[in-house]
C-alpha cells in the first residue's frame, strides 16, 4: 500500500471541456488527492516538464500527449500515469517502469466513434455543412445534390470492434458493405454480415464510401497513399476517425485540393490540435471534426470514474488494470 505523506496532486491533461471534476464523483480522494484540470495543450516536452513537476499522479488522454523515457527522467515526482484506453502507443511503457511510474488504463466504449463516423459520412453524403450554413446566412435554397447511400458500396478498412458495428449501420441502411484488412477472413466476414475483398486496392476502386478502421502499427502506417487515392471513384468519399498516420496526410490534401475525391471527413490528424495555420484547417471538400470520436457524455464518465477507481487501487495496493 502507497502511504503519501502529503495530499498527491493529481493532473488532468487536456481537458479542453472543463469536465474532468464533474465528470466523476471525485470526493472519496478529497482527503488524499487534488486533481487539477489542464485546459490547454502542451505541445512539447518542455512544456510538460514545466507543468508537472510537483505532480504525482497524471491522467491523459487517447495518445495525443508523448511520455517518453526523457520527459520520464524530468518528472520525478511522477509516480502514476492513467490513461484512457487500454492501448496507449505515446507511453513509453519500459522507461515508466525504469522510473518506478504505474501505468494503467481504463475502459473506452467503441460505440462513439462509430456514432461520429455515421455523422461524418452523412454530412458528406448530404452537404449538411454546406446547406445548413447558407440556409442561415441567407445563401442560396439548395446548393447541393446529395449522393445516396442505399445501394451504394460501403468499403472498410478494419473489420474489427469498431469497423463490425459500422457495418451493420451501412447493412440497415440497405448498402452493400465490403470489408478489407490483411488478416480479415471469409468466415469473419461472414459472421459480420459483409463481403471481404480479395485485396485493398479491389475495396478502394469498387467503394463509393471508405471508411478507416484498424490500428495503427508500423504495417497500417500510411496504407492510404497517393496511389490508393487514385485508386478511388472521384464520386467516392474516405473517412477517417481511427488514426491520422493511417492515411497519407499531404496526399490527403493534393486530392482534395485536385478535386481527385468528392470528399473526405476527418476526425484525426498529424498535429493534434491543429495550428492555426495547418492546411487541413482550409483544404477543400473536407469535413473535420477536432478529435471527437471518443468525447461523449458517457465515455468521460467512464474515463475520469474509472481513473479514480485506478487512484484508489493504486493508494490501497490492489490491483488495477496495467496498460501494456
Amino acid at each position: 500500500m502507497y502511504v503519501p505523506t502529503a495530499k498527491l496532486r493529481c493532473a488532468l491533461l487536456d481537458d479542453f471541456q472543463d469536465v474532468g471534476t464533474s465528470m466523476a464523483d471525485w470526493s472519496p480522494l478529497a482527503d488524499r488527492v487534488e486533481p487539477v484540470s489542464f485546459h490547454e495543450h502542451f505541445a512539447t516536452e518542455d512544456e510538460l516538464a514545466e507543468a508537472l513537476p510537483e505532480f504525482d499522479i497524471v491522467v491523459t488522454l487517447r495518445e495525443r500527449v508523448p511520455f517518453p523515457a526523457s520527459l520520464f527522467a524530468r518528472l520525478p515526482r511522477l509516480r502514476l500515469l492513467i490513461a484512457s484506453g487500454m492501448r496507449n502507443a505515446a507511453i513509453d511503457l519500459a522507461a515508466a517502469e525504469a522510473h518506478g511510474v504505474t501505468v494503467c488504463g481504463t475502459g473506452s466504449s467503441g460505440t462513439p466513434p462509430v456514432e461520429l463516423t455515421w455523422a461524418l459520412l452523412l454530412g458528406l453524403a448530404r452537404g449538411i455543412v454546406t446547406e445548413s450554413n447558407a440556409l442561415r446566412g441567407n445563401g442560396p435554397w439548395q446548393s447541393t445534390v446529395g449522393a445516396d447511400l442505399h445501394g451504394r458500396v460501403l468499403g472498410l478498412i478494419g473489420l474489427g470492434r469498431i469497423g463490425t458495428l459500422v457495418a451493420k449501420v451501412g447493412v440497415a441502411f440497405g448498402m452493400d458493405v465490403v470489408a478489407w484488412s490483411r488478416s480479415l477472413t471469409d468466415e469473419r466476414a461472414a459472421e459480420a454480415g459483409v463481403r471481404r475483398a480479395a485485396s485493398k486496392e479491389e475495396l478502394l476502386r469498387e467503394s463509393d464510401f471508405v471508411s478507416i478502421h484498424v490500428n495503427l502499427n508500423e504495417g497500417t502506417r500510411g496504407l492510404i497513399g497517393a496511389a490508393e487515392l487514385n485508386l478511388m471513384k472521384p464520386a467516392a468519399y474516405l473517412v477517417n476517425t481511427s488514426r491520422a498516420a493511417i492515411v497519407d496526410q499531404d496526399a490527403l490534401i493534393h486530392a482534395l485540393t485536385e478535386g481527385r475525391i468528392a470528399g473526405a471527413g476527418a476526425d484525426v490528424f498529424d498535429v493534434e490540435p491543429l495550428p492555426a495555420d495547418h492546411p487541413m484547417r482550409t483544404v477543400p471538400r473536407l469535413l473535420a471534426t477536432p478529435h471527437l470520436g471518443y468525447v461523449t457524455r458517457d465515455n468521460y464518465r467512464r474515463y475520469y470514474g474509472e481513473a479514480i477507481e485506478d487512484i484508489t487501487a493504486y493508494l490501497a495496493g490492489d490491483p488495477i488494470r496495467r496498460l501494456g
